[in-house]
């Protein structure tokens, strides 16, 4: 949802040498007041994309677009624990049996312990470090000791999931996330995409940053 949607061909040509994963927003209007990106965007990022597609699901009823992102190219369906607690063993076995990783999103206000249940059943875990809907928000605090708890509860019983995070990831929060158990981190407007309109050079300029972050 960050990128510049003018140029997201040479974008993503240019992240295709550079990134790991990409994660893309769909929100329906109603989870979050916002409305971003759709099930035939990606597929048509697909035929550009040579990057695995993590598709973030915030809307209200998760299990209306599993079907569709599954077959336009997801790699991963991450839900969110807010809208599957009803029938959530349904909506990951409904996302496995479509060949995608299973993710959970949890909001910032929702404890680890709203998913204890099925936990153990993800391929990854999204700490939402801002509250959803718009790029650009301040990071709370207050998800460190969340993450930390995600990453301690993995380890110790051995759960497979990743440890994933989204939002205000960028110089001043870098260190502070990964010493808390962050695997892989979601880089938006602030981490990325506003430090270069090169989004090669915007590239290389955060990973420095992360760098001397990581040192410091």
């Amino acid at each position: 949802m960050c990128m510049d949607f003018l140029n997201v061909r040479g974008q993503l040509e240019a992240l295709n040498e550079k990134a790991d994963w990409y994660h893309v927003d769909i929100m329906d209007g109603h989870f979050c007041k916002n409305i971003t990106l759709s099930p035939d965007l990606v597929r048509t990022f697909g035929q550009v994309a040579s990057l695995p597609m993590d598709v973030h699901l915030m809307t209200v009823t998760p299990n209306d677009w599993i079907d569709a992102v599954a077959d336009a190219g997801a790699a991963c369906v991450s839900v969110h624990a807010e809208t599957i607690n009803t029938d959530a063993y349904r909506t990951l076995r409904r996302i496995e049996e479509l060949g995608c990783q299973k993710g959970a999103v949890l909001n910032p206000a929702t404890p680890l312990s709203f998913i204890e249940h099925y936990i153990d059943m993800l391929d990854m875990l999204t700490i939402m470090t801002v509250d959803v809907g718009y790029a650009g928000q301040r990071f709370i605090e207050q998800m460190l000791p969340k993450i930390e708890l995600a990453r301690t509860l993995k380890e110790k019983r051995g759960y497979g999931y990743r440890v994933q995070v989204d939002g205000a990831c960028n110089e001043k929060t870098f260190q502070r996330l990964m010493n808390a158990g962050a695997e892989i981190l979601i880089v938006g407007s602030s981490g990325l995409f506003q430090r270069d309109n090169d989004v090669r050079a915007a590239y290389d300029k955060m990973l420095a940053a992360f760098e001397r972050a990581m040192q410091a």
